[in-house]
């Protein structure tokens, strides 16, 4: 089948390895008590959140109501409300998502596999430095001056692995 009317969305979603997430989703119990909105659902939606660049539940419903038509070539029965995505955000172990993230980071690269494990054997501290801008209005933070007409603030951050 050719990619051309298959959307981006859907190919880059169709990387997901669908067999590790449920071995994941049975290992935390993710999906015991959700009533239609599993745990796939769930990933949809955040990654529509990151990539339309969505700020709010709402922008990401609408969003997904609008802009992708159909959802069943999504694996999506129907686009979550604002609340259940909240609900959702709330109620849902994180570390799903976080095994997800490793197991497909290391099937599309193998070889941070071994550096993982070669940094989990150091037995000195390994941090990791962020620095982030915060855009502001300069208007209510006059003291926040960022360039003419924008403010804003960096944000420094360390984080140990």
């Amino acid at each position: 089948m050719s990619n051309t009317k298959v959307s981006l969305f859907s190919q880059i979603l169709a990387l997901v390895d669908r067999t590790t997430l449920i071995r994941i989703v049975k290992e935390y119990e993710s999906d015991k008590h959700s009533k239609g909105n599993t745990t796939w659902t769930h990933l949809v939606c955040m990654l529509f959140m990151h990539f339309a660049d969505a700020t709010s539940c709402r922008d990401i419903s609408n969003g997904l109501r609008s802009a992708t038509g159909n959802l069943s070539h999504l694996g999506v029965g129907n686009a979550p409300c604002k609340s259940s995505i909240s609900y959702m955000n709330k109620h849902r172990n994180y570390k799903v998502f976080r095994d997800l993230y490793l197991a497909l980071l290391d099937k599309m690269e193998p070889s941070l596999f071994k550096r993982r494990q070669y940094a989990a054997r150091l037995k000195r501290q390994i941090f990791i430095i962020d620095a982030s801008v915060i855009p502001l209005c300069l208007s209510l933070f006059d003291w926040a001056k960022f360039r003419t007409h924008k403010g804003g603030i960096k944000l420094h951050a360390v984080i140990r692995l």
